[in-house]
């Protein structure tokens, strides 16, 4: 029996309660776990129930039990489970560890005459028998022939069921007689609220387990084996269908939990449009694309929920792993390779807004298997699909969606939950092309051949790179990092992602999973800042404009948020998908950020920081204007927020998700507000306001004393504390003090001893009210490989900088954060940050 021959309907019930926080996992045992046999004492289980069973409560947050109607030691003898299953014997009256119950004098007397009289009734019936159990007696008479059977049931019912104080319970073939009360439905509801499970699963076969049944609400499920009217929810016909949904429900649990063999974040490759990205795998799983903007939900979300959650596979029919993947130098195309087969992928430029395209082109002369598994909705929608003779339709979802795949002959097959198309190609004859379009449903052939469109595609960005001054220092993996960083462009927009996913974790299987698909106003405007030293000012230019689209949103600057989606709207509230396993098993999975509504005073130091280069690059270009009224109104409005909020606390350049502190990061970033603005306006011109120069005086001075502490030898995260933060390195960075400044290089050395650890630097080691650890960041290495140039440590710099080359995966993409242990990668992917980071210290040390 395999778990296809199940149901459809209760498979389906099965995927989804395996997906619940928390679950209890409870089965009768015989006729349920165990067949039903004539002598009682040979009533073994399958052993499929058993593994399934025992590994079911192996993992996390989830129980597993046995109730009974057996005596718990005989439970104990014939199941052979271990202790992780609880088990419950005499239909709930006796539990193991912790749950023996007591009976007193008067209901040990009534037992005793119980069992008297069951003795009694089985003398006089060949077959019948008594089970005595601690608080109960039983008389079975499954071996009994049926005249005899009955004469003896018809007998108890009319004495000694009748007796005061006899709880009576009727199965098959047996009447039980027990001295206190017993209840199947009572057991398990006392194991449900003992494990806080939030869904539970229970599985009979007789009577006795209506009461466990009639205890089912909500999420919880409920399986009746064999015959007769049951409150069950769902019915199958023998003990060999029990082990099958068991051993189902374990591997979905286990797949849900700690998620399918996980691609090493490093490995995953970004494709891009000026609209949109998407990640594959290095065997060309599209692992992630969503739909129709880069922060919408996501119809390939293989890479935080498995195969369930959608994917579109490609790769030779004889299976093989892949010789390489690479970018085709200077574009967003990628290409990955096996023997005598290749699949290039990239992203075509020409479609109109709020439509997404990828198209794939495979070559070679082995035969290819596809797979083609959309999932909407991050797998939350239930689609079909439909062959016609150019590709394939897909229903269900809210916004159309086809694969234009002519020629090719795909086999459509179901789950029970989701249908998935999959084919066999042969592209010895000629190129085999996939087009996948979100947002149509033209199955129409493009009105421009392929390899025009991929030409424009990869021309848009070969054309900029070649536009560009990039550092002598490892210069490919800077063009890589420039292309990188464009890619988290928005061009219809005007806004710049801070990363291309959500929900890759800080440390696996922790709970330290953000959303990063937004444009924060930090990041944007450091990201614009680096695309402007390389020489490509548009970006930045696009991004100003959207700042001012947002700002005419607010009643003043000073109210403007650290994050926006990305049109200029605010984040709708941060919630979790709790249907997704998450990355490696990494939950929960989260869309939103409530970062949105925290208070980072940081912000405006960056954006005037922007202007300042962006003008600076005009003036070097021989650009009449240089710094514009629309710039300079900026600039003002960022000084003014800063006039008016600077002395506040803030939740600081980390978002950290506790009370606001005086971080002397975003101090800095005040001072740097003001800083720039002051030299904006002497060298192009400009009129400062009346006060500002003591502002930026006033700023300095508090930030020199009060974010200095004798005690760490160092500055310090926040006034009045000993804990160190990376970003505090900004307080040289930024120029507030001299780098030779004796304070400062003690800065250093102290960020060196306490936060770097080999290869990175962690952003603190403070407790942030957040559970778990988290890898070191990128971007702070690259602030401390600065610092080190600044205080005139460049070995170390040198060093910190090839660890920081080597830490990139095998298409020269960053995450966010890096584990030195483990070393891999961690957090969000690509990372702006890391990116940005790596190309500032390219340029510092060429």
């Amino acid at each position: 029996m395999s778990a296809q021959d199940l149901p459809v309907e209760l498979r389906r019930r099965l995927v989804s309660v395996a997906r619940t926080p928390r679950l209890l996992v409870a089965s009768d045992y015989d006729g349920t776990m165990a067949p039903i046999v004539s002598d009682p004492a040979k009533a073994f289980p399958h052993a499929e129930a058993v593994r399934a069973l025992r590994a079911l409560a192996s993992l996390p947050a989830t129980a597993a039990a046995v109730i009974s109607g057996r005596a718990l030691r005989d439970l104990a003898m014939l199941s052979r489970l271990p202790v992780e299953v609880q088990l419950v014997g005499s239909h709930g009256s006796e539990f193991d560890v912790g749950f023996v119950h007591e009976i007193d004098d008067d209901a040990k007397r009534l037992l005793r005459e119980i069992t008297e009289e069951l003795q009694m009734v089985a003398a006089a019936g060949a077959g019948v028998t008594v089970e005595i159990k601690p608080a109960s007696a039983a008389l079975h008479v499954r071996n009994a022939g049926p005249e005899v059977a009955e004469a003896a049931l018809s007998r108890v019912r009319e004495g000694a069921a009748t007796w005061p104080g006899v709880q009576v319970t009727e199965g098959k073939a047996v009447i039980e007689l027990a001295v206190i009360a017993t209840d199947k439905g009572e057991a398990l509801d006392i194991l449900r609220h003992r494990e806080g499970a939030s869904a539970t699963v229970f599985l009979g076969d007789d009577v006795t387990d209506e009461k466990a049944f009639s205890r089912l609400q909500g999420p919880d499920l409920g399986i009746k084996v064999g015959d007769g009217e049951s409150l069950a929810e769902f019915r199958v016909s023998s003990t060999e269908d029990v082990s099958a949904a068991l051993a189902f429900l374990l591997e979905e649990r286990r797949t849900w939990l700690h998620g399918e063999s996980a691609t090493p974040i490093e490995r995953l490759s970004m494709l891009a449009s000026p609209r949109t990205v998407a990640l594959l795998t290095p065997d060309a799983n599209l692992t992630w694309l969503c739909h129709p903007e880069p922060d919408s939900a996501a119809v390939f979300a293989h890479l935080l929920g498995g195969h369930g959650a959608g994917h579109f596979t490609v790769g030779p029919q004889r299976e093989a792993l892949p010789l390489s993947q690479r970018y085709v130098d200077g574009t967003m195309t990628v290409e990955t390779r096996w023997a005598s087969l290749q699949v290039t992928d990239y992203l075509p430029h020409d479609v109109v807004q709020g439509r997404t395209d990828l198209i794939r082109v495979i070559t070679g002369q082995a035969k290819a298997v596809v797979t083609f598994a959309p999932r909407p909705e991050f797998g939350q929608v239930q689609v079909h699909l439909e062959q016609e003779a150019d590709g394939l339709r897909v229903y269900g979802t809210t916004d159309p969606l086809v694969l234009r795949s002519p020629g090719v002959e795909w086999e459509i097959t179901s789950d029970g939950v989701q249908q998935t198309a999959s084919a066999v190609i042969d592209p010895s004859q000629g190129p085999i092309v996939l087009e996948l379009r979100c947002g149509t449903s033209d199955l129409e052939p493009s009105s421009t051949p392929e390899s025009e469109r991929r030409a424009t595609a990869e021309s848009y960005w070969s054309e900029w790179a070649d536009s560009l001054t990039l550092p002598a220092r490892k210069r490919g993996l800077m063009k890589r990092s420039a292309l990188t960083l464009r890619g988290l462009v928005h061009a219809d927009s005007g806004s710049i992602l801070a990363a291309a996913t959500t929900s890759l974790p800080e440390e696996i299987g922790g709970v330290r999973n953000w959303d990063y698909r937004y444009c924060w106003l930090r990041d944007a405007s450091l990201t614009a800042s680096a695309l402007v030293s390389l020489g490509s000012l548009s970006e930045a230019e696009d991004f100003l404009e959207w700042v001012h689209g947002v700002l005419e949103t607010l009643p003043g600057p000073e109210r403007l948020h650290p994050l926006y989606t990305i049109y200029g709207a605010n984040l709708p509230p941060e919630a979790v998908l709790d249907s997704l396993p998450g990355y490696a098993g990494s939950r929960p999975v989260r869309v939103g950020n409530a970062a949105n509504s925290q208070v980072q005073l940081d912000v405006f130091g960056p954006i005037v920081d922007l202007i300042s280069h962006l003008a600076q690059a005009r003036e070097k270009a021989g650009i009449i204007d240089v710094l514009t009224d629309a710039d300079w109104n900026l600039v003002q409005a960022m000084v003014s927020a800063v006039e008016r909020r600077w002395a506040e606390p803030d939740n600081g350049i980390w978002e950290i998700r506790g009370n606001p502190r005086h971080h002397v990061y975003s101090k800095v970033m005040c001072w740097v507000t003001v800083d720039r603005a002051l030299t904006l306006a002497e060298r192009f011109g400009r009129q400062s306001e009346p006060g500002w120069s003591s502002l930026r005086s006033e700023i300095a001075d508090e930030v020199k004393d009060r974010g200095w502490s004798d005690r760490a030898r160092s500055y310090t995260a926040a006034y009045d504390g000993t804990d160190l933060d990376a970003a505090t390195l900004h307080i040289g960075l930024s120029g507030l003090i001299d780098p030779a400044d004796p304070r400062f290089v003690a800065t250093v050395r102290a960020t060196e001893a306490e936060l770097r650890s080999g290869s990175t630097v962690y952003r603190y080691h403070h407790d942030d009210g957040l559970p778990g650890g988290e890898g070191g960041f990128h971007l702070c290495a690259a602030w401390l490989i600065e610092a080190y140039l600044l205080i005139g440590e460049r070995s170390d710099a040198e060093a910190l900088f090839a660890q920081l080359v080597d830490a990139a995966g095998p298409t020269g993409l960053l995450a966010e954060e890096y584990d030195p242990v483990a070393e891999r990668s961690l957090g969000n992917h690509p990372q702006a940050y890391s990116h940005l980071g790596l190309l500032r210290c390219a340029q510092l040390l060429s």
